[in-house]
């Protein structure tokens, strides 16, 4: 488990549940759910037939990325904000966000069914239709528009897409070194790297509504009667930021290439609905916003509790995608 994630039991996931919904209905049934590293996540059944998901944020004293706090908050503002404003996009109905000095900050929402795209990857399954779907549904939700770039809630952001994308990227790097995470490169490297390239972020003009973490991990399917997968959610919106939609074609395509895949479904798709030219300003941004997914995931390494021993391919495997978009930024 991730230092970030409660430990929960059957009795606590009741309690929670007493007192998100009141002492009925009760609880019949629940479990872990697997896939998250941030939150604690369980299932459960209601007697009166209700399906639930219980997300429980971490202890008080446990230290965070500085764009973590707030993150169940965030998620409960993300659920409110799609249901009234993209109706169309599949995610969870929120039943209840709590917040009390003991049992901490926690989401009370219905279970959506479904195997996730992931699983259905591995599995064999044709996913070239859902992953259409899924492009579909981040134009839809890439309609709606903020009041200023970065994440919400007092939390890091800025009145244009490049001051906050250079305030988050600073994020990182001071984690990285509150957290004493080595780099493949120096932090000044990257920044100087960053900020010669920053200008083309200034195309941006609109803050759109992004989800961020559109792995296949956090889409969710069901088989139509002919055996075709069908989009039934988009979940984990609690990293969910304003600024711009190419942000959300990288991590759908995690450690590969949007403008290198054209005619990826997801791809083909997303320009079908909302048309944007993959010209050397889209790689550049795309390059940028890659180089921030890879710091990401080295620098959240440690306050997950992950090591070299624990997965041995992601230091090197991180290490040599963040070089590779380094390298690319140097010669551009």
């Amino acid at each position: 488990m991730s230092p970030t994630q409660r430990h929960l039991d059957p009795d606590q996931v009741r309690r929670y549940v007493a007192a998100s919904l009141g002492p009925a209905p009760g609880v019949t049934d629940c479990g872990p759910l697997a896939g998250g590293g941030f939150a604690a996540v369980w299932w459960a059944t209601l007697d009166d037939g209700r399906a639930v998901a219980l997300k429980v944020g971490p202890p008080p004293h446990v230290p965070l990325l500085r764009y973590e706090r707030d993150m169940i908050g965030a998620e409960a503002r993300y659920l409110r904000l799609v249901a009234a404003r993209a109706p169309a996009v599949p995610v969870p109905p929120l039943l209840h966000h709590g917040r009390d000095p003991v049992l901490g900050d926690w989401l009370l929402t219905g279970l959506l069914p479904g195997r996730t795209l992931w699983d259905l990857t591995r599995a064999g399954v044709e996913v070239g239709p859902l992953r259409a779907q899924l492009g579909r549904a981040l134009a839809a939700l890439h309609g709606v528009t903020g009041d200023r770039y970065g994440y919400d809630g007092g939390r890091t952001g800025a009145p244009t897409w490049r001051g906050a994308y250079t305030a988050m990227l600073d994020d990182l790097l001071a984690d990285a070194a509150d957290w004493s995470v080595p780099l493949p490169v120096p932090a000044a490297r990257i920044r100087e790297l960053v900020d010669r390239h920053a200008g083309v972020l200034d195309a941006v003009r609109r803050p759109a509504l992004l989800h961020f973490d559109g792995w296949a991990g956090n889409v969710l399917a069901l088989d139509d009667p002919d055996g075709t997968p069908r989009l039934t959610g988009l979940v984990d919106g609690e990293r969910h930021l304003w600024g711009d939609p190419l942000l959300d074609l990288v991590s759908p395509l995690l450690f590969r290439r949007a403008e290198d895949e054209p005619d990826d479904p997801l791809v083909r798709a997303y320009r079908a609905a909302a048309p944007f030219p993959l010209d050397a300003g889209a790689r550049r941004r795309l390059g940028l916003y890659r180089l921030h997914l890879y710091l990401l995931m080295t620098v959240e390494m440690p306050s997950r509790g992950i090591t070299a021993e624990s997965d041995p391919g992601r230091v090197a495997q991180l290490a040599g995608l963040l070089d590779a978009e380094l390298s690319d930024l140097d010669s551009a």
